[in-house]
């Protein structure tokens, strides 16, 4: 199942491409469309770890002329703002063709090096980068992926940050174009009551996770409502590495 769905992914977007006119070297072994799709499996299947992407999609023959990982992180760096805009417009197609009232806001960190080689990293530089990834208590050098996905875990929206970004920057940088009657549940980093009042007049409901000292607590059936529909997202993104 996950070959077709991986075709099913990479079709997907490479109509997408040719939609927004991206034209690339002629030469190329490796096209942006499998880099995108390569980039999407990696956060669908395997919790953001882009070298188990990459080996999947080896191993079984669908790309494989595809790149080496530093090779790969170098060439989606490059890609950045493409990707980005990419992205939206896959996610405005999912959202058309999905129905759904349900959704989920999380992050994970995309490691371009090891520790030991932050100093000789030839991809980004600064401090920016260097980030905590609460559930493996570790440190990593690289992005944020954020993501709104479906209660099926569809994933309908992304956007990238510096590994040290607080989450709340990765909401702000979304564009949260979700139905009208949508329900997105998030944790308390997430946690904005301006950002929740101006969602409310769209008709969406912002519901995160609360802190002991919040000035707007949730009845514990609310709660209780958030921890079981984080824990599809959780799930997803529990390979992280």
């Amino acid at each position: 199942p996950m070959v077709t769905k991986t075709i099913a992914i990479y079709v997907f977007l490479d109509d997408i491409f040719k939609s927004m006119g991206h034209k690339e070297p002629i030469n190329r072994k490796t096209s942006d469309s499998e880099i995108a799709t390569t980039l999407l499996i990696a956060a669908q299947y395997f919790g953001g770890n882009i070298e188990k992407a990459i080996g999947f999609v080896r191993s079984t023959g669908l790309m494989p002329t595809m790149l080496s990982t530093s090779r790969f992180n170098r060439r989606m760096h490059r890609m950045g703002e493409f990707l980005s805009g990419l992205f939206f417009q896959a996610g405005h197609a999912l959202k058309e063709l999905t129905v759904s009232d349900t959704y989920i806001i999380d992050s994970f960190p995309v490691a371009l090096c090891h520790n030991i080689r932050i100093s000789r990293s030839r991809i980004v530089q600064g401090a920016e980068y260097r980030g905590y990834c609460a559930s493996k208590r570790s440190w990593f050098y690289g992005y944020k992926v954020h993501m709104v996905v479906t209660r099926e875990g569809i994933p309908v929206e992304y956007t990238f940050t510096s590994g040290s970004s607080h989450d709340m920057q990765g909401l702000k940088q979304m564009p949260l174009n979700l139905p009208e009657g949508s329900t997105l549940y998030a944790d308390a980093a997430c946690t904005d009551y301006n950002i929740e009042d101006m969602l409310s007049d769209d008709g969406i409901r912002l519901l995160a996770a609360r802190k002991a000292n919040s000035k707007r607590p949730h009845e514990p059936w609310v709660e209780y409502l958030i921890s079981i529909s984080r824990k599809r997202i959780e799930v997803a993104f529990s390979d992280i590495a």
